[in-house]
């Protein structure tokens, strides 16, 4: 394990996004890790701190939001050309650029303008919100930014380095089961159960994540303890998150509400991390 890097690259803006805790995350961390499963990859803060830091054997990176996992493909792939697009999209950009991007089918894309598309969104967008209606289609409105950050060069070819050995895929979290094995590690940041209904986001994709699918994943975190993986999972601070993981350590980190429409109602709130091993240093 190597020190701590002083920054973390930066992909997209992401609900939930883990960057901010990184620091409150590192006590929880494995002490080594040779093998890293990833199945809500999201904005991809604690995987790119888990390759710069620990460097893995072997990883996956998996999420069910094709756009998003398409993004990372073509970092990966195709970063020089997607650089070239998002120019592009930075000289452009203005509310009737944005409004004719956003309407296009991203199914009629090429991959690279699929990824640059959604990057640019991403970064222009509300807020850096991801939000689909039912029918999938994109549907956040413009932001109010001065000058948004649509194409960071540095970024995107440090996360391409990054993620040249890494497996990155198109997965429903449940089959991670058929693809670990005792002394994995895999962290699970999946959509928080909403700390009051119907006023949490929750919706990353036209799929919703409620009880059924909390269930569900406390099922495969069971599962997976029972192989001997080592296992760290995020979400909210509710009881019904808590009692879905009785039995194993939980702590709690503090984290920034950064989307509400309402910015006085935007601060630190708990959150909390359950593991099934024993943590490198004491966690209060």
């Amino acid at each position: 394990m190597e020190e701590r890097p002083k920054q973390i690259p930066t992909l997209v803006k992401w609900v939930g996004g883990k960057k901010q805790l990184i620091s409150q995350f590192e006590p929880y961390f494995p002490l080594k890790i040779e093998r890293y499963f990833e199945p809500f990859v999201g904005g991809g803060a604690v995987a790119f701190y888990i390759l710069k830091v620990f460097k893995p054997k072997e990883v996956l990176l998996s999420d069910i939001n094709e756009e998003l996992i398409n993004i990372y493909k073509i970092i990966k792939n195709n970063v020089e050309e997607l650089i070239i697009r998002l120019k592009e999209y930075k000289k452009n950009h203005g509310k009737e650029e944005y409004y004719k991007i956003r309407a296009k089918n991203p199914k009629e894309l090429s991959a690279v303008e699929n990824a640059a598309r959604s990057i640019y969104l991403n970064k222009t967008c509300f807020n850096g919100l991801y939000r689909v209606n039912s029918n999938g289609q994109f549907n956040v409105p413009i932001g109010s930014y001065k000058n948004p950050a649509i194409c960071s060069e540095e970024d995107l070819r440090e996360i391409s380095k990054l993620l040249k050995n890494v497996q990155i895929k198109v997965m429903s979290f449940e089959k991670i089961l058929g693809l670990t094995k005792k002394g994995d590690f895999v962290y699970f940041d999946p959509p928080y159960y909403p700390l009051k209904k119907g006023k949490s986001f929750t919706t990353y994709t036209k799929d919703n994540f409620l009880e059924k699918e909390q269930e569900q994943l406390a099922r495969v975190f069971k599962e997976l303890d029972k192989k001997g993986c080592k296992l760290m999972l995020s979400n909210s601070d509710t009881d019904f998150i808590k009692n879905l993981y009785k039995g194993f350590k939980i702590g709690t980190v503090r984290a920034t509400r950064m989307i509400n429409c309402d910015a006085t109602k935007r601060g630190k709130i708990n959150e909390v991390v359950v593991t099934n091993y024993s943590l490198n240093t004491k966690v209060r």
